[in-house]
């Protein structure tokens, strides 16, 4: 039922996708706009405090979509609305392209949590119906580029166990973002134990140990 669930989903995700029109990014105009992100996600996208994201080589399209969805108020980022509520969709793609071409620090995982964070990205967990993270973000976390599957290589891992809680709980993105209702069945079934893991797995995720 789940993968009917989701097969569904997707059909949407991409249904959406390709009647998107898709703005070309400047870098190095977003390199100049960007000053205003790097408060909180840091000039070049690693943040330095776990519970702001880092979005440095963050898919430029993924980037673009969700800071919009923030601007527009379709999706509730209190903290950033003001930031980016007068961008102009343009400033959005320019800014979104410069932090495309940042590279993201790793974290390090923690080694107690290896074993089964491993186990939950790589495969899922069949007994309960949870699908494996691999699936649609890759085996190094490097998402899909232009089906709007984020990357997630290097991400603080309180960042992504927070995110993965408010899915447990029914919290989705808004109406315009498919992918996050994906997340919402995804993370219904793990336990405190698996988001915990998982997320550290995440961390530690770089393309240097892992290829697709």
């Amino acid at each position: 039922m789940i993968r009917l669930a989701l097969a569904a989903i997707l059909m949407g995700v991409f249904s959406t996708n390709a009647t998107a029109q898709a703005l070309v990014g400047d870098p190095e105009a977003g390199a100049a706009k960007a000053m205003v992100c790097g408060a909180c996600h840091g000039q070049d996208g690693n943040s330095t405090i776990a519970e702001w994201p880092k979005i440095a080589g963050q898919h430029a399209d993924y980037a673009m979509r969700q800071t919009q969805m923030v601007r527009d108020q379709k999706r509730s980022v209190p903290t950033m609305y003001p930031m980016v509520m007068n961008l102009s969709d343009q400033d959005i793609a320019d800014i979104s392209a410069y932090f495309e071409q940042q590279t993201i620090q790793p974290g390090v995982a923690d080694e107690a949590l290896v074993e089964v964070g491993q186990a939950i990205y790589q495969s899922g967990n069949m007994s309960s119906g949870v699908p494996s993270c691999a699936a649609c973000h890759g085996p190094s976390g490097r998402g899909i580029p232009g089906a709007h599957y984020p990357s997630l290589q290097g991400q603080h891992a309180d960042y992504t166990a927070d995110r993965l809680r408010r899915y447990r709980a029914g919290e989705n993105n808004g109406a315009d973002d498919p992918f996050s209702n994906i997340m919402v069945a995804v993370a219904r079934q793990l336990t405190d134990e698996e988001i915990e893991a998982v997320s550290s797995y995440i961390e530690g995720l770089h393309l240097a140990r892992y290829t697709e």
